[in-house]
């Protein structure tokens, strides 16, 4: 059945509300996936913090255009599906890149992360980013190091210092005790 003017116009402003709000879009083909394998998909997307949506590839094509988004060859061929990462984009990577892994029938074609046009190597290399927060503790970790170096370098004239007095101290008690 026919799909009217007007009702392509708001799927095609739908795709492009979802585009505006998504930190990313990664781009799949579906084909062979039953409704209980999509369903499944799905939820995992939504915990994630993403949808996981079927496009129709003319209407994607337009919206992504319309978006500002250039589009490889390639990206619109086939039946495909757009996952948008409306919270996290490397969770929703891990989790297109798990499910991809584990069935045949989902393969991914590449994505964008905000504007930037991204290969499926480059979406499987935003899936193997280490979460948030270890990421802030390594960067911390980074920056802090040679501050703690410098505090040990400072405080090592002290101690040796500290340790000599403490030593001459034992040497003077020590005789007296015997």
């Amino acid at each position: 059945m026919a799909i009217s003017k007007k009702r392509k116009n708001e799927v095609v402003a739908e795709y492009m509300e979802w585009i505006q709000q998504s930190s990313a879009l990664i781009v799949t083909e579906y084909k062979g996936l039953s409704v209980k394998d999509l369903d499944e998909l799905r939820r995992r997307v939504r915990e994630v913090g993403g949808e996981f949506h079927i496009v129709k590839n003319t209407l994607g094509k337009i919206a992504f255009e319309k978006a500002g988004l250039s589009l490889p060859a390639g990206l619109f061929e086939g039946s495909t599906a757009v996952s948008f990462a409306f919270q996290s984009a490397p969770d929703l990577a891990k989790t297109m890149m798990e499910y991809a892994r584990t069935s045949e029938a989902l393969k991914v074609k590449g994505g964008y992360l905000g504007r930037n046009a991204m290969n499926a190597a480059d979406v499987k290399s935003l899936a193997e980013l280490p979460p948030l927060p270890v990421m802030r503790a390594q960067l911390l970790g980074t920056i802090l190091a040679p501050a703690g170096k410098l505090v040990r370098t400072l405080a090592e004239p002290a101690r040796q210092v500290a340790a000599v007095l403490k030593a001459y101290a034992d040497q003077q008690t020590t005789p007296e005790a015997a």
